[in-house]
């Protein structure tokens, strides 16, 4: 449980570093909402990850490999990870910005692909009975790695300058590289060895989508995983500028709406562990899934109320607890989609359409908040928790989900 910490905080480390601490940088340097919401496209490596977990999956890296297959790559690509963040730090958005989202690129995919190793690892090493607790710990750290990366970034930048706190974020990635070398590899994971290219494509590509595709309702399973947290996806790209342009400082944000409100989620999420527990993984997909959707009323809230920090208070707790109770419900949804044989393709698969959502069809966020006004955007974000909705309610039916 404290190697699943240590891990989950380096695993939500880099992500806020590539959307929403990078949202207030990239305002801060004079980049327009649009452009920003366009940025979004850059973290596509989070949504095409299963285009290369195959390769992480079976395989071996030479020398690094000694460590077993999974530390192997988790330490190959941590080092890559600290590269990708100084590279950034040492570029200017404003006077480079092919450039710098060149680095904001490289980071994303070495932070897309740790998360393969790391949820292929994290469920490689609990019981089926033991996955709830680790999901939980796991996603406690998680949000641990989100204060440092955010709260911490933001409380940095008021008297730093952004190009210094990325060089301190990239050290934080250093609490993987410390704790990977100090964990085991799971037993029982070596990777197999095909003769032939054939037989490599098989065993890395289509036995683990063949093997998916065996589960009734695949394609709306797959719908499902795309749409479900789509409201909160389409919320994150303009947060940060939302809460800027309606006054709060960057001390403000960052002790408000990232220390309490990640506080929050750390809360929620363990309340939905303990909801997936007692009520079942269906009662909490429901659950959470109408809570997630409905707490974004919260920002409609709070554009009418300005620069109010009560009412920032309570809209932030209403956003965040919810939002952590759809996380642990949902992480532990998709790691029970998994066959432990292809654990690292098919957590892949289903996670990068999760980001999918958030990256690609979100980049579209920054053209809507500028055409309407804050309250009219934050009722579409709502509207788009519907159609997640509404495919949770078939699968139900025709008992594609159900408990085990």
């Amino acid at each position: 449980m404290a190697v699943m910490l240590l891990l989950g905080f380096v695993s939500g480390l880099p992500l806020l570093l590539v959307s929403t601490t990078l949202s207030l940088w990239l305002k801060d340097a004079g980049i327009s909402l649009a452009a920003i919401g366009l940025f979004s496209i850059v973290k596509a490596p989070y949504s095409f990850k299963w285009l290369f977990s195959p390769v992480i999956d079976q395989y071996r890296l030479p020398l690094f490999g000694r460590l077993g297959r999974r530390r192997g790559w988790a330490v190959f690509l941590q080092l890559l990870l600290i590269a990708a963040l100084l590279l950034m730090s040492f570029t200017n958005p404003k006077l480079s910005p092919g450039l710098f989202a060149c680095w904001v690129f490289l980071t994303a995919l070495f932070s897309a692909s740790q998360d393969i190793v790391l949820d292929a690892y994290r469920i490689e090493r609990f019981k089926e009975k033991e996955q709830a607790a680790g999901v939980a710990v796991f996603v406690l750290g998680y949000r641990f790695g989100a204060i440092f990366s955010g709260a911490g970034a933001l409380f940095m930048a008021s008297f730093l300058s952004w190009s210094h706190v990325y060089q301190i974020m990239a050290a934080g990635v250093i609490v993987g590289l410390v704790t990977i070398l100090a964990a085991k590899e799971p037993a029982g994971n070596a990777p197999s060895k095909p003769r032939t290219m054939r037989a490599t494509v098989v065993n890395a590509v289509v036995k683990p989508f063949a093997d998916f595709m065996k589960r009734g309702h695949w394609p709306w399973i797959l719908l499902f995983v795309f749409l479900y947290r789509m409201s909160d996806a389409y919320v994150a790209p303009m947060a940060y500028p939302f809460f800027d342009d309606m006054g709060f400082s960057k001390i403000q944000i960052a002790s408000i709406i990232k220390i309490y409100g990640v506080i929050a989620t750390v809360a929620g999420t363990l309340l939905g562990g303990v909801l997936v527990n007692r009520a079942g993984l269906v009662k909490s997909l429901v659950i959470c899934g109408f809570l997630q959707g409905l707490s974004n009323l919260v920002y409609v809230g709070q554009a009418y109320a300005g620069n109010n920090v009560p009412v920032l208070m309570i809209n932030i707790f209403i956003e965040n607890i919810s939002g952590g109770m759809g996380t642990a419900a949902f992480v532990a949804y998709l790691s029970s989609l998994c066959n432990k044989k292809y654990t690292a393709t098919q957590y892949a698969l289903l996670s990068s359409l999760m980001g999918a959502a958030r990256d690609l069809f979100a980049a579209t966020s920054g053209l809507v908040a500028a055409a309407v006004s804050w309250q009219g955007f934050f009722f579409i974000t709502t509207l788009t928790a519907v159609p997640g909705m509404l495919i949770l309610w078939y699968l139900i039916r025709v008992e594609a989900i159900k408990d085990s």
